[in-house]
């Protein structure tokens, strides 16, 4: 089957990218699923993979990418064959259990240990299949845009998962993002709307923010590398926001600290600017601040994402478009930090002919 796949390591990433005949996919196990991909989403990780992953030993050529929609072709033993058919988005986060020890206390891990399809030791969704657990699946409407579908999994379930479950996101309640135009930022924005709650965006362009109002955030911050967190307090009546959503870290994290109401949250799925950030311990302490940290999502948390989906309540913003031969030039794209919303690869209509 052909693959856009990482030759190698290294940065820049682009350059090391190619559309190739890559080995057919193993045998299925008793509880996978076997996916015709239909269109397959870039993120952040993806460069990441391309680059290295610091404590991962990873092996090149490989195949990245953790978000898809595709079509069932086959299905493993223990699997209801009534899959078979049907459409679907991917959930590439699976929970790996703790080992269980004798002497470990109750709860001993507070959070998933997540491995992720296209990042460890599983191929990813850049190619003509993939293979998933079923139980990593949700069924979309047959009808549903492959491309939309695609570019939503990842990034609102991160969202998602930040907003909804561990900063607690209340309708009405006013929320921060900082970054506008990546997938996760835009995904918190549809959120947020979608809660009816009042929306602050940061950009360091005028044309994201000028998109971001078009997509109904309520204010806009130009961030020219200055404190802007009392133009954030002056948009809230000086009373600051209930929720900060914040990827960027070292550059924006004190802005948005100082940015909260008493009692609010700062949560992080990341740290674009690096992570050794300064922040304001007595403002925490004293206006009972709760710093989280959140990665990905659970199955739970997907199928309800992918409940809204299915309702028109929630979508994606796709900044473009690419056949596989041009994988490069997606992740090109990508690359360059110029995107308004994902990068999607569309396996439709090419001239790929591989059948299993």
């Amino acid at each position: 089957m052909k693959a856009v796949t990482i030759i190698r390591s290294g940065a820049p990433v682009a350059p090391n990218v190619e559309l190739r005949d890559h080995e057919e996919p193993a045998p299925l196990l008793a509880h996978e699923v076997r996916v015709r991909t239909l269109a397959s989403a870039l993120n952040h990780l993806d460069l990441w993979v391309g680059k290295g992953v610091p404590g991962l030993s990873l092996e090149y050529p490989r195949v990245s990418g953790c978000d898809a929609c595709g079509e069932v072709v086959e299905v493993g033993d223990e699997v209801d064959p009534s899959w078979v058919g049907r459409r679907v988005i991917l959930n590439a986060a699976m929970d790996v259990p703790d080992v269980e020890l004798p002497d470990a206390p109750p709860a001993t891990s507070l959070a998933p240990n997540f491995e992720l399809i296209g990042e460890h030791t599983t191929p990813g969704t850049h190619a003509e299949f993939f293979t998933a657990p079923v139980e990593q699946l949700a069924v979309i409407a047959d009808d549903a845009d492959p491309v939309q579908a695609a570019a939503f999994g990842l990034a609102t379930l991160t969202a998602y998962s930040m907003l909804r479950t561990k900063a607690d996101l209340q309708p009405g309640q006013a929320v921060l993002i900082t970054g506008i135009g990546g997938g996760v930022a835009l995904a918190s924005l549809a959120i947020a709307k979608h809660l009816g709650c009042p929306t602050i965006v940061t950009s360091r362009h005028q044309w994201k923010l000028d998109k971001a109002v078009e997509l109904g955030a309520d204010h806009v911050v130009l961030d020219e590398g200055a404190d802007w967190s009392r133009a954030v307090r002056g948009f809230t009546g000086k009373r600051g926001v209930d929720v900060a959503v914040d990827s960027i870290g070292k550059a924006t994290h004190l802005w948005c600290v100082k940015s909260l109401a008493r009692g609010g949250a700062y949560v992080t799925p990341g740290c674009t600017t690096g992570s050794d950030a300064t922040t304001d311990l007595a403002r925490v302490f004293w206006n009972q601040l709760r710093i989280l940290g959140s990665t990905m999502g659970s199955i739970e948390e997907f199928r309800e994402i992918a409940a809204l989906f299915n309702a028109g309540k929630l979508g994606a913003v796709v900044d473009s478009v690419f056949a596989p031969a041009d994988g490069a030039k997606a992740f090109e794209r990508l690359e360059s930090g110029g995107q308004f919303g994902k990068v999607v690869v569309d396996w439709r209509n090419t001239d790929l002919t591989s059948a299993l």
